[in-house]
């Protein structure tokens, strides 16, 4: 069995995902922002440990990450969707910020400590390549277009994190198609899929230690082909630079 740690899993798929691997005996690291959330769900799933921290700050980020002591699995899936534009106290559109750079920054970290053996970043289908010239979309803000970058961003990573680092499995997934979470009631409406359909791919990526995943994306339970500019190198580079220059 596995230690996992699971990124915004007091809700929705992360809750899911987290009692799914717990059921089948895996040691489950619960996260999530709110202390009294991240115990309740460990106390229900019977979770091997808790991390508490909020992605809209970085700091609290790099706290968790030293307090992180070697883990097998880390399941990148806390995320969220801004209809405003929201400024973070380290001077950072929030989506971006919390859906990709801080991901980014907890993996990293891991990485130069106690490296996991797989990191799965849970991504989306909905995908637009980043603007390096507005990253922080200042200019014509709109929810879908910082959701989708940097979810686009996150794919982009774990390609690259799989060609820098062999040693770590990393790889990335759409889950399924707005599922019945809360996020997808207040921004789409009626949801097209089931929590538990998004579970069962995404706790196939971390428990299944047997399966290739590395450098590959997966739509589901099948293999699929991002945006194109996932395979850009250059471009995954750049954004990889960028993003150490944004969490400095």
């Amino acid at each position: 069995m596995s230690t996992i740690l699971v990124t915004g899993a007091t809700d929705g798929l992360g809750r899911a995902v987290a009692g799914e691997l717990a059921s089948r005996g895996h040691d489950v690291l619960v996260h999530g922002r709110d202390r009294d959330r991240v115990e309740a769900v460990a106390g229900e799933i019977g979770a091997a440990g808790t991390h508490v921290a909020d992605f809209a700050e970085l700091a609290q980020v790099r706290a968790m990450a030293a307090a992180l002591d070697g883990i097998d699995v880390l399941v990148n899936n806390a995320g969220l969707i801004s209809r405003e534009r929201v400024v973070t106290g380290d001077g950072l559109e929030l989506t971006f910020q919390v859906n990709y750079l801080a991901p980014f920054l907890l993996t990293t970290a891991l990485l130069e400590r106690h490296a996991p053996r797989r990191v799965v970043n849970v991504a989306s289908a909905g995908q637009m390549r980043p603007d390096f010239d507005d990253l922080m979309l200042e200019h014509g803000y709109d929810e879908w277009r910082a959701y989708r970058q940097s979810k686009l961003a996150q794919i982009m990573f774990a390609f690259e994190c799989a060609l820098r680092r062999p040693d770590v499995e990393s790889t990335a997934l759409h889950p399924a198609t707005f599922m019945d979470t809360k996020m997808v009631r207040a921004t789409i409406g009626e949801p097209h899929s089931t929590v538990a359909e998004g579970a069962e791919a995404t706790v196939r990526l971390a428990s299944d230690l047997e399966l290739d995943v590395q450098g590959r994306y997966f739509n589901g339970l099948e293999e699929a082909r991002p945006d194109e500019s996932a395979y850009d190198a250059d471009a995954r580079k750049r954004l990889w630079d960028v993003s150490e220059q944004l969490i400095a």
